[in-house]
């Protein structure tokens, strides 16, 4: 197959008509709106995230958007690095063969999938752009990396970012068809037919995450498809990415992805794993990139402090968790503690723990430096250490305006605590 060939099976809609793009661009997520906007922007588009999370949906949904505005689909360029001939391929290459056989002179709207395993990337792209190139550039990628590295310095005032999560639990009503009134939901009150439905729906939520291509499984294939994300995580965005010749990174995985949720060091996991100190610094910077797993640091207003603390690690999916950890129980505990995490991620909110006599699950800073505390306990029984954290929290730390305690049922106020079950507290935020 000559070049173009390949390029032509990536972009269908060169030859098809436009109504055929519905397959690929599936249902768009409300939260991503003002992403898929900024495909009229000069500035480079960057989506990162962990694998499978959508990016390359959203790709084709700004792609479709294009064409249903008018845009000539042969002015639309992508290309996913996934495909080994096209790795192995130049940008310049790619570009020039485009240039010569489908879109000589006009602007162009080129999309790049997985850019990571394109080695100096970045400064093709920026040369393109500041040589004011007739092109718009989108690219994804499954690492952080792309923003912290490559080029932070090099692309400096020339993207805006986004960082694409697996499903929230409000998405995942809107794949379920569950559509409580909004008019309601504002103020925190669903029908008691739409509660039914949100806590059973919660319920697939907590065990199964919220990949997007899951949602749409067989329950019988899920956990080998969630096993198959986690293989191709750790062996394409890991192992091959970083040339490790060891299976001591998806050991290491195992072990955290296992016991998510908890307090850990590097003198705990060289116990645990037999892994020197460097190679725990390593395979963790690695996994942190991967959007695999996320750390939280002990709440302290002392720099010093916090880095002397053990951290916290949580997973980037509770179904991705279920589908490889060793585990003998539910596991709810943790995995609803981790859901809040994610939630709290999506909000971009600056969080860490808290750790005196007793202990604050998340605390949050907020931008006039106030603080708050939620401690989440998904029962009805709520035991007194959950309120005895938030109750310290507030009488150490003077900036503290809010305690929350997420529950499964119970809804209250007392003792200047707001106790709210976990599904409302998910989708009225």
């Amino acid at each position: 197959m000559t070049l173009i060939d390949i390029l032509s099976e990536w972009n269908p809609w060169w030859f098809k008509k436009k109504e055929e793009l519905k397959e690929l661009s599936g249902i768009e997520r409300p939260e991503y709106k003002e992403l898929i906007k900024t495909v009229n922007l000069k500035e480079i588009t960057v989506i990162t995230g962990v694998r499978r999370s959508g990016k390359s949906t959203v790709m084709y949904q700004m792609i479709k958007k294009l064409i249903e505005s008018g845009v000539d689909s042969k002015n639309i360029l992508l290309v996913n690095f996934e495909d080994e001939v096209l790795n192995e391929t130049s940008l310049e290459d790619i570009y020039l063969e485009y240039r010569e056989k489908i879109n000589p002179d006009k602007k162009s709207f080129i999309f790049f999938d997985e850019v990571q395993k394109k080695q100096k990337w970045e400064r093709w792209i920026r040369k393109k752009y500041d040589l004011k190139t007739e092109a718009k550039f989108v690219i994804s990628g499954s690492s952080s990396h792309l923003l912290k590295k490559e080029y932070s310095t090099l692309l400096t005032g020339r993207i805006v970012a986004f960082e694409i999560m697996p499903l929230s639990f409000k998405e995942f009503l809107q794949f379920s068809g569950i559509k409580p009134e909004q008019k309601l939901l504002k103020k925190g009150i669903v029908s008691n037919k739409d509660k039914i439905k949100i806590q059973n729906a919660l319920e697939k939520y907590i065990n199964e995450g919220g990949f997007p291509e899951i949602f749409f499984k067989e329950k019988k294939q899920k956990r080998l498809v969630l096993t198959n994300y986690f293989e191709d995580i750790i062996f394409k965005d890991v192992v091959d990415r970083f040339n490790i010749k060891s299976q001591k990174p998806k050991e290491l995985a195992k072990y955290l992805i296992t016991n998510i949720t908890g307090k850990t060091s590097l003198r705990k996991l060289r116990e645990a794993t037999d892994l020197s100190y460097d190679q725990l610094k390593e395979y963790l910077s690695h996994f942190f990139e991967a959007f695999l797993f996320f750390e939280l640091n002990h709440f302290s207003y002392s720099i010093k402090e916090q880095k002397t603390r053990p951290t916290k690690i949580y997973g980037i999916d509770n179904g991705l968790r279920n589908a490889v950890a060793f585990k003998f129980s539910e596991d709810k505990g943790k995995l609803t503690e981790n859901l809040v995490f994610l939630e709290l991620k999506r909000q971009n909110k600056q969080v860490y723990y808290w750790a005196n006599q007793n202990e604050v699950d998340f605390v949050i800073k907020n931008e006039d430096n106030s603080l708050q505390g939620i401690n989440v306990s998904f029962t009805d029984k709520i035991k007194e250490r959950e309120t005895k954290g938030l109750k310290e929290l507030k009488k150490q730390k003077k900036k503290t305006k809010k305690l929350t305690l997420i529950t499964k049922n119970t809804e209250k106020k007392e003792h200047g605590i707001t106790f709210i079950p976990l599904w409302k507290w998910l989708i009225t935020k």
